[in-house]
């Protein structure tokens, strides 16, 4: 199995529904057996015996309600995407699909349903799985404790600005692992006037397209080590690549096979945020610009997205970022080229739509300015200053296109990181 296959297939497994409860219903159904075998082997306390009909009636209802409950489940699914879809970002599902706790829930209900149901079948007029019972009273008690946190977890989380802060959180994991690469010492800013190695060049095209949804540094380093050849990969993470596109450019007189280089790329049918950081930044923007159309009209929401933004921003900021990465291999010698993603492109991606959509809102151009003043004061590097200052004269330009009258276009340019009410300090 490829890397591409195993990550298509780990990509699969975290974003479905089906396997949890599937696997809590195998659980469910030994433990049943063993309960029962249990119960032969060891005398039962007199507080844990039960009679034929009360065992009956106990697990028969105990499949009922778990049968309920799963459906209650699925209906709160239901809501959640009709949510997502209808104010935040269908982006947002890839991260929803994931949630452990759901699972758990899901599982837990499953199993429950098929311990009981178990133990239904085994209840004879002379024998009665007494432990068994107890255990299944003890799982509806444990599936009741998680649909209540599983409730609680949703209400609180399904706001907006809940989901832009786990959003946000996810991408700054993502940026960290970078981070951390580099620190290793074999990821680099390219030198953009370096030429490439001499030698035949060779295009390996892509046979399916998709977006590319990652791939794997190390082993891309080290097959391009054992081939002595030098690799650019010549699409970023995120992007869509069409069939017959150039996917990799091979420098060297003996390339590896173009098969095991494409079994180290994984292309899919959407973006995901495990390699590609810029991901959760677009999911942050889509819930913004959502709350800012006219359906919605909700600038407030856009502001308290705009704080998660500010604090992604402050991470990327702090981030050796460059728009090509070169890895090199346990010797120095560079073997991999990879394009990436500029600050430049990071802030104007968070910056630009906002921007275009909230130009008329009082709050979200005064809380654009208090981001970009707040940038400004970060000491971050002075390339990266000179690209806030460019979006500060950009969002400058707007507001006075929007805002004619001296007085709303005055109020338009001051700081304010409530977007109204917060304290503003006058423009300098």
């Amino acid at each position: 199995m490829s890397w591409a296959t195993a990550f298509a297939l780990r990509q699969y497994v975290m974003a479905s529904l089906w396997i949890a409860p599937l696997i809590g219903i195998v659980l469910g159904s030994l433990l049943a057996d063993a309960a029962v075998a249990l119960d032969g082997a060891v005398r039962v306390p007199q507080g844990w015996q039960y009679s034929t009909s009360t065992a009956s009636s106990v697990l028969s209802s105990i499949v009922g309600a778990m049968v309920a409950l799963l459906g209650f489940v699925v209906t709160i699914g239901i809501l959640v995407v009709q949510q997502a879809t209808g104010t935040l970002s269908p982006r947002y599902m890839r991260l929803w699909y994931r949630d452990r706790l759901q699972k758990a829930v899901l599982a837990t209900f499953s199993g429950t349903f098929a311990f009981s149901f178990s133990l239904l079948r085994r209840i004879e007029t002379d024998f009665v799985p007494d432990i068994g019972v107890t255990l299944a009273g003890a799982a509806v008690a444990v599936s009741l404790l998680l649909l209540l946190m599983y409730l609680n977890r949703f209400i609180h989380n399904l706001r907006p600005v809940a989901i832009a802060a786990l959003v946000a959180r996810t991408g700054r994991r993502v940026l960290d692992r970078g981070t951390l690469l580099a620190a290793r010492g074999t990821l680099r800013a390219a030198d953009a006037t370096r030429a490439p190695p001499p030698g035949p060049v060779t295009s390996v095209p892509c046979a399916t397209g998709g977006a590319l949804q990652g791939f794997h540094p190390e082993r891309l380093v080290a097959l391009a080590e054992r081939y002595d050849c030098f690799v650019v990969l010549t699409h970023p993470v995120g992007d869509f690549v069409p069939p017959g596109a150039t996917l990799f450019e091979l420098h060297g007189a003996a390339p590896p096979p173009s098969a095991k280089l494409t079994g180290l790329v994984a292309l899919g049918v959407e973006r995901t945020i495990e390699q590609d950081p810029a991901f959760g930044m677009r999911i942050l923007v889509d819930i913004a610009i959502r709350a800012l159309s006219p359906a919605v009209n909700d600038p407030t929401t856009a502001v308290q997205v705009l704080n998660h933004i500010e604090a992604f921003l402050h991470t990327i900021g702090r981030a050796e970022l460059g728009g090509r990465y070169t890895l090199h291999d346990a010797h120095g010698v560079p073997r991999l080229e990879v394009p990436g993603r500029s600050w430049d492109d990071f802030l104007q991606l968070a910056v630009t739509e906002i921007r275009e959509y909230g130009a008329g809102s009082l709050q979200v151009c005064r809380r654009l300015r208090a981001l970009f003043d707040g940038l400004l004061d970060a000491g971050l590097p002075e390339r990266h200053r000179t690209a806030v200052r460019t979006e500060l004269r950009l969002l400058d330009e707007a507001v006075d296109r929007r805002y004619p009258d001296p007085v709303r276009r005055a109020t338009a340019l001051t700081p304010d990181r409530q977007g109204i009410g917060g304290g503003a300090r006058p423009r300098a």
